[in-house]
């Protein structure tokens, strides 16, 4: 008679990330590296929230308070449970430390590495799924394991004549024969709480590093008669963890080509060259968008429909809308382009700075915290910081809104259809209504009235150009 499934328990997961990684050769706790712009603690954050969990439970130790830190950033305070391992005595000591919040919880627990951030949702869902399905019953331990070409370094995984879990051998404590085994473990695993606090009790420190291993508790599980069931995965490169700098460059270029192709792939984007391009996971991009070579885009950038970003620019953070032209080597950061603009080369946008539709920024020109209207133009040698400028007006070459008087800024605003002419100076805090010209080099030190033409040091009203156009207008009567 078959036996009938317990309900599925709750699911809690713990995520160890206490360790210093000496290979990294870095003064940097190893999970506090960065992957994708992000560290690496937070790519398994963000993949154990994905399934939903009690709690994410995060053993801290070395540069602790930098890693909560980090965490905070990614998980919200009410699901995060951080646990301290004073000392680094191994992978089993650091389960152990959670001992007083999972010891008595009837709940699957998930066990991950802050160093192994390509592991996905999806995966960890199949886990868990012929965890509890196994035999009928479920398993006290389910253990993640894959297949290597060259499994140096890993814990090999053990199976006895049927191919079931008997033990797993760590690469410094295993016999010739034993490394020859391809499967190995991951380090990841599902357990039953209860079971998994009993069987760590009886874990022994004797082995050649002298501390106590997590892969040592399926064996204490299987010989006290419980069932240990193996989840073999496909993909390798999921397992994957950080162990130097070079596999950190590895999976720094994996995930890009992996983000490139899905691009191509699904939204129709096209790369002159994708492996002279860096593009973060998070970056969203438009279909019959081309992004020409050595292009970064960083954090989450959004690229619009029909775009072109020429080479050398950076994007961090930027937002931009349908049929941009990003020329060559722009900065963007924090930013946002309206449709229809051209950008560059050589500008920069920061701050917060936005474009509104068909607006134009050239060659060396910066916007910081600057709002440059729709139509209006900056096309050369021109500083625009803290500003708001309307619609249809031309800033001339050379122009420099002044917004720091070595104490605080200040803002300046410009008008609608207004005309500032080269190496004006605009010393903030000042105004300049619509319709205004001001003559090349002059220096505006007070609010301009709108529809005049103001010039000199400092800048003075000349004449009014309302009563120009006026006269205009009854000549052309007449």
């Amino acid at each position: 008679m078959t036996e009938t499934p317990k309900e599925p328990s709750a699911i809690d997961v713990l995520i160890l990330a206490a360790g210093l990684g000496t290979r990294m050769r870095s003064d940097l706790a190893k999970v506090l590296h960065r992957l994708d712009g992000r560290p690496l603690i937070n790519h398994v954050c963000r993949t154990a929230a994905g399934l939903a969990p009690q709690k994410i439970y995060v053993v801290i130790g070395h540069q602790g308070e930098d890693v909560k830190e980090a965490v905070a950033r990614e998980l919200h305070a009410n699901e995060t449970v951080f646990v301290w391992q004073r000392e680094q005595l191994g992978t089993g000591d650091a389960v152990n430390a959670a001992r007083e919040y999972l010891e008595d919880q009837d709940s699957t627990l998930i066990v991950l590495s802050g160093d192994v951030p390509m592991i996905r949702a999806e995966t960890l869902a199949g886990l868990i799924q012929q965890h509890r399905s196994h035999r009928g019953k479920g398993a006290a331990c389910t253990l993640l394991s894959v297949k290597l070409k060259d499994p140096t370094g890993y814990g090999r995984v053990i199976r006895d004549q049927e191919g079931r879990f008997e033990r797993i051998i760590e690469q410094k404590d295993a016999s010739e024969s034993e490394r020859e085994i391809r499967e190995v473990n991951a380090g990841i695993y599902c357990f039953d709480n209860r079971l998994l606090f009993a069987a760590l009790k009886q874990v022994r420190n004797d082995n050649a590093q002298g501390e106590y291993y997590l892969t040592d508790v399926p064996g204490v599980l299987r010989n006290a008669g419980e069932d240990v069931s193996i989840y073999l995965h496909h993909d390798a490169h999921e397992i994957e963890g950080v162990n130097n700098k070079a596999q950190l460059a590895d999976l720094e270029t994996l995930l890009n080509r992996r983000t490139i192709t899905r691009l191509m792939l699904d939204q129709g984007v096209t790369f002159i060259d994708p492996k002279s391009t860096y593009i973060s996971e998070a970056t969203v991009v438009g279909r019959d968008t081309v992004i020409y070579p050595n292009v970064i885009s960083e954090g989450e950038t959004s690229i619009g429909d029909g775009c072109t970003i020429r080479s050398g620019t950076r994007l961090t953070n930027a937002r931009i809308g349908n049929g941009v032209n990003v020329l060559d080597h722009c900065v963007i950061v924090d930013s946002s382009i309206g449709k229809n603009c051209t950008v560059g080369p050589f500008a920069h946008l920061r701050g917060h700075a936005e474009m509104s539709e068909d607006a134009k920024v050239g060659n060396f020109v910066e916007l910081k915290k600057t709002k440059l209207g729709r139509g209006s133009k900056a096309s050369h040698l021109t500083y625009l910081g803290d500003a708001t400028i309307g619609e249809d007006t031309n800033i001339g070459a050379g122009t420099v809104t002044c917004n720091y008087d070595g104490k605080n800024k200040h803002e300046t605003q410009i008008g609608n259809k207004v005309r500032i002419g080269s190496d004006t100076m605009l010393v903030a805090p000042v105004t300049v209504g619509d319709g205004v010209v001001t003559a090349a080099g002059s220096v505006v030190i007070e609010d301009v009235p709108a529809d005049t033409l103001v010039a000199g040091v400092p800048a003075k009203v000349k004449k009014s150009l309302k009563s120009d156009e006026s006269t205009s207008r009854e000549t052309k009567s007449a």
